[in-house]
C-alpha cells in the first residue's frame, strides 16, 4: 500500500466532509454504561514521541477544548484487533494462553522495526498521526496473525470491520460538534508534514480494553519481545 497516498485521501475526503456536514459525533466516549471491550495487540511510541505529540494536541485544545484528547499514558498503535470491542465481552469467555501461543508462534520470525510519525491526517473518527513503518515487519507480523488465527479454532474478529493496512494511531475523536472548523482545519493541514519523531518498536502488547484504550480500563495480558534473529 502506498501509505502517503492513502492518508491524503483519508484527509481529503473527511475535510470535505467537515466542511459540508460537519463532524460526527461519538456519543459513547463519555457514556460510563458502555461496556464494550475486547483484546489488542499493540504498540507504543516511546516518550521523545509522546511529547511532541502531546504538544500538538495542546494546540488543537485550544481551538476546542471540550473534545477528546488522549493522553500521553493511551497513545498506541494497533498491530491487530484480536477481538474487536463488543459489549458485555469479558475475560472469563476465552483462555488467554491459547491467544498468547498463537501470538508468540506469528511473530517468531519478526525483528524490531522502527515507525516513523509524519504529519497527521483526518478521518470521521477524528485525527490521526500518520505512520511509516521503516520495513515490511508490520504487514508481515499481520500476515502471519491472520494465518494462524485462521488455522486456529480460537474466537477472533481479524479483519471483520475492515483489513487494517496502515500503522497510524489516533490521537483525537469527537464527542461533540467542532466549535470552530475553519481554525480546526487550518490548524491540521499546517500540520500535514510534521515530525512527530522516529521509534523503534522491541515490544508488543496483548491487552484487555475498552474502544477508547483508556488506560483505566486497559489490562495487559501478556507483553511479546521482538528480536533480531541471528
Amino acid at each position: 500500500m502506498d501509505l502517503q497516498a492513502h492518508y491524503h485521501s483519508l484527509f481529503t475526503k473527511a475535510r470535505q466532509e467537515l466542511i459540508i456536514k460537519g463532524n460526527e459525533v461519538d456519543k459513547k466516549i463519555n457514556d460510563p454504561s458502555d461496556s464494550r471491550r475486547g483484546i489488542t495487540l499493540l504498540a507504543r511510541p516511546d516518550d521523545r514521541c509522546k511529547s511532541h505529540i502531546v504538544d500538538f494536541l495542546e494546540t488543537l485544545h485550544q481551538i476546542d477544548p471540550y473534545q477528546y484528547f488522549y493522553p500521553s499514558t493511551d497513545l498506541h498503535i494497533t498491530v491487530m484487533s484480536i477481538i474487536s470491542c463488543y459489549p458485555e465481552f469479558k475475560l472469563e469467555h476465552i483462555n488467554i494462553d491459547d491467544y498468547a501461543a498463537i501470538i508468540r508462534e506469528s511473530l517468531s520470525q519478526i525483528p524490531p522495526f522502527e515507525i516513523h510519525f509524519k504529519g497527521v491526517t483526518l478521518s470521521k473518527a477524528g485525527v490521526l498521526l500518520q505512520g511509516y513503518p521503516s520495513t515490511d515487519a508490520l504487514e508481515r507480523l499481520r500476515d502471519s496473525l491472520r494465518q494462524h488465527f485462521k488455522s486456529s479454532t480460537l474466537q477472533q474478529s481479524l479483519d471483520k470491520r475492515y483489513a487494517i493496512q496502515t500503522a497510524h494511531s489516533t490521537i483525537m475523536r469527537y464527542p461533540q460538534p467542532l466549535k470552530n472548523i475553519s481554525d480546526f482545519i487550518q490548524v491540521l493541514e499546517k500540520n500535514r508534514a510534521t515530525h512527530f519523531g522516529t521509534f523503534t518498536i522491541n515490544n508488543l502488547e496483548l491487552v484487555y480494553n475498552d474502544w477508547y484504550q483508556r488506560q483505566e480500563n486497559v489490562k495487559v495480558l501478556q507483553q511479546f519481545p521482538l528480536r533480531t534473529n541471528p
